[in-house]
């Protein structure tokens, strides 16, 4: 008669193996190795799925040299085996697909195999969870700035560039903002760069906290951010700027002093910014970052914690703010 603890065991056993067996389940994925998204895994849960440079094409391809509906790939059964392969076909495309660098008009895929459609590269593979998961965490190391959490500036760019594709077609509005610690040379020389790398992290957090869902921040690098705030035309992104620009002025920082103990310590700094609006200043997301970028410097030039908008008309928001409390 089995024991209590052998049963225990079996079904230990009977829910590792189910688990196993879900790990083992393959699905086809496209992984990007060159473009926007490098190393994301695309699931292909359709059974046709269209890459191409439209808005409503399943996997997007946000390159000039991509046509609209540029190929698909689809699955194919063989009706007496029940064998499944996927083939990809060129749809009538401008500039053609080249599969592993060959030109293409029609062709079966094979796990490993490389898609070529102008600049973009990607790999076919077939992943269980185990693999999906792996490339999701490539993907994230790759993207974001590993002291904030904030995306990278190439991070940045390219969801700026799709932001920028969608607004265009939808007609809505964004904002740009690009923003500047003040003195953050005193940060370091007052308390030395271990506190200066702690106030870069919790200034991504501050960001964070008080830009909406759905809004994007990036670290430029060094003590320079930047973010576009989605649906926004530039009322609201003023209003958005600002609580920025509130919320960095008001937060304690953690501050230690090097050499000097572990007694806790605050200390306060200020943030500069610069908006830009799409449409109303640029409809090209890099004219847009540099406008925002000018408006910024303008913002430094005026004294400091202020924002300053691209357009002349709206020079009222750089009036003198009323002088900080220590």
């Amino acid at each position: 008669m089995p024991h209590d603890s052998d049963s225990g065991r079996t079904q230990i056993n009977e829910a590792s193996s189910d688990a196993r067996q879900v790990q083992r389940e393959r699905r086809p994925a496209l992984v990007f190795l060159r473009g926007e998204l490098m190393a994301v895994p695309i699931p292909l849960e359709r059974d046709e799925v269209v890459l191409g440079r439209a808005v409503e094409a399943d996997v997007r391809v946000n390159d000039f040299r991509a046509s609209r509906q540029h190929a698909r790939i689809s699955i194919d059964r063989d009706p007496i085996t029940q064998i499944t392969r996927y083939k990809i076909k060129d749809l009538a495309s401008t500039n053609g697909t080249l599969l592993n660098g060959q030109p293409i008009t029609e062709a079966f895929l094979d796990e490993g195999d490389k898609i070529s459609i102008g600049d973009y590269l990607f790999r076919f593979e077939m992943f269980d969870e185990i693999d999906r998961e792996f490339q999701q965490q490539i993907h994230r190391l790759l993207a974001h700035d590993e002291l904030t959490g904030l995306l990278t500036s190439k991070s940045f760019f390219s969801e700026l560039r799709r932001e920028a594709a969608h607004a265009e077609e939808d007609a809505r509005p964004f904002c740009v903002l690009m923003m500047d610690i003040d003195y953050f040379k005193l940060v370091n020389d007052s308390y030395g760069h271990l506190v200066g790398s702690q106030t870069i992290e919790e200034v991504g957090g501050v960001l964070k906290g008080a830009l909406r869902a759905g809004d994007v921040a990036a670290r430029f690098g060094g003590e320079e951010f930047a973010a576009f705030l989605l649906d926004a035309d530039y009322a609201q992104g003023l209003v958005a700027a600002e609580r920025v620009r509130s919320a960095i002025e008001k937060h304690e920082f953690s501050a230690v002093r090097e050499g000097s103990g572990s007694e806790p310590r605050t200390h306060r700094i200020t943030i500069s910014l610069g908006i830009a609006a799409f449409p109303d200043d640029a409809r090209d997301p890099i004219e847009l970052v540099e406008l925002a970028d000018s408006a910024l410097y303008r913002a430094k030039r005026n004294g400091r914690n202020r924002l300053c908008a691209y357009r002349p008309s709206l020079a009222a928001t750089e009036k003198p703010l009323p002088p900080r409390r220590s």
